[in-house]
């Protein structure tokens, strides 16, 4: 079984859900400070963790599962444990389940609107992995489920949704969407000849990379827009204009026919930038008023 979850952890990249946990805690600290005036407890952060943990974890496995067949005839995923022989379905069954069970016991630690949004959260986390079967908004559908990182974040707090935690969930859903955009670049000649959807395989490569850059535009707008709606300061602006030059700098990454450091503009930079987004929200809103 250890043998297995170590095999488990590592088809899922489980080391990646640095991409959306920062923000959940944006979402937690930025909810509480606006609408309760105060700071989040310590246990909510810990019940938000575990959340995170616990939907990311099913989220990609369902993913595995769902798309084993797709994984093991494109060469570039057809390692991953599943197509490999290294798990079975039923044994990744388990851990979604397990997985399942601490995201409904840790939102239940919470408020009962955290647990009335539940079923809409492993609705998007299962769909997510269909969606590319049949419309290339695909990336659309991504950054609407990992936008709830942050939403969830906030809900957990406040027992409630404003338009702020709007703003936040699509800021965080474009932008998820734009990076998932630029991965689906390498795949393009396989999905078209799979007959699966995405941006680049329905519009070309140079478009893609043209369509992420706008939704990175709007990301920027939307990350402004929530300096101007909260008490945030310049501490969160220079965050948001380091952020800005991540996106801009991942996009000097990528070229239509240059691809060789997508990886690096994938999985580097938008790890720094939740990171960066984070740790400027924390110091504004944490570290800066409590002295």
């Amino acid at each position: 079984m250890i043998s297995k979850l170590r095999t488990f952890l590592e088809m899922i990249k489980f080391e990646h859900t640095l991409f959306a946990l920062p923000f959940a805690f944006v979402g937690a600290i930025l909810g509480a400070v606006t609408e309760g005036n105060r700071l989040p407890e310590w246990s909510e952060c810990g019940w938000i963790l575990l959340a995170m943990v616990g939907a990311r974890t099913a989220a990609m496995g369902l993913n595995r599962v769902i798309d084993k067949a797709i994984d093991g005839r494109n060469p570039r995923t057809a390692m991953r444990a599943i197509p490999a022989g290294l798990l079975k379905s039923k044994d990744v069954l388990i851990f979604i389940v397990i997985s399942l069970i601490i995201l409904f016991w840790a939102a239940a630690q919470l408020n009962s609107l955290a647990v009335k949004l539940l079923p809409l959260a492993v609705f998007f986390l299962v769909i997510y992995s269909y969606t590319k079967r049949f419309t290339w908004a695909c990336h659309l559908v991504l950054g609407l489920t990992i936008g709830l990182a942050p939403l969830g974040g906030w809900v957990a707090v406040t027992g409630g949704i404003t338009w702020t935690a709007i703003i936040l969930y699509v800021t965080v859903a474009l932008w998820t969407a734009g990076f998932d955009t630029i991965y689906a670049c390498q795949d393009v000649d396989f999905d078209r000849k799979e007959g699966l959807h995405s941006i680049p395989a329905r519009f070309g490569i140079s478009r893609a990379l043209g369509i992420a850059r706008s939704l990175h535009a709007l990301t920027a707008a939307g990350f402004a827009l929530l300096l101007i709606m909260t008490d945030l300061s310049w501490w969160y602006l220079a965050g948001t204009i380091v952020a800005a030059g991540l996106l801009l700098y991942e996009h000097q990454l990528v070229k239509p026919n240059d691809l060789s450091k997508l990886n690096a503009a994938f999985f580097t930079m938008n790890g720094v930038l939740s990171t960066v987004i984070f740790a400027f929200t924390f110091i504004d809103l944490v570290v800066v008023r409590t002295w």
